[in-house]
């Protein structure tokens, strides 16, 4: 397993938690996601790494923007 942070930006609700949540949900090997608009971070779980681009397309169609991985 995977797991992965980022940060997004524009997340101001839990409206905007749950649409990238869904959008990232989506993705292919994803089987969890936790968005928290507070911090404006994205904690993804997956069968293995995912692409960024992927990630970013997924935020994109939610609405929002990725702003990149946070370091662990």
């Amino acid at each position: 397993m995977s797991t992965t942070t980022y940060r997004v930006s524009g997340m101001t609700c839990g409206h905007c938690e749950s649409s990238v949540r869904e959008e990232i949900s989506a993705l292919e090997g994803v089987s969890e996601v936790t968005a928290k608009a507070s911090s404006g971070l994205v904690t993804v779980v997956s069968r293995a790494p995912l692409d960024e681009a992927a990630v970013r397309a997924a935020v994109d169609e939610a609405g929002y923007e990725l702003v990149g991985r946070t370091e662990s």
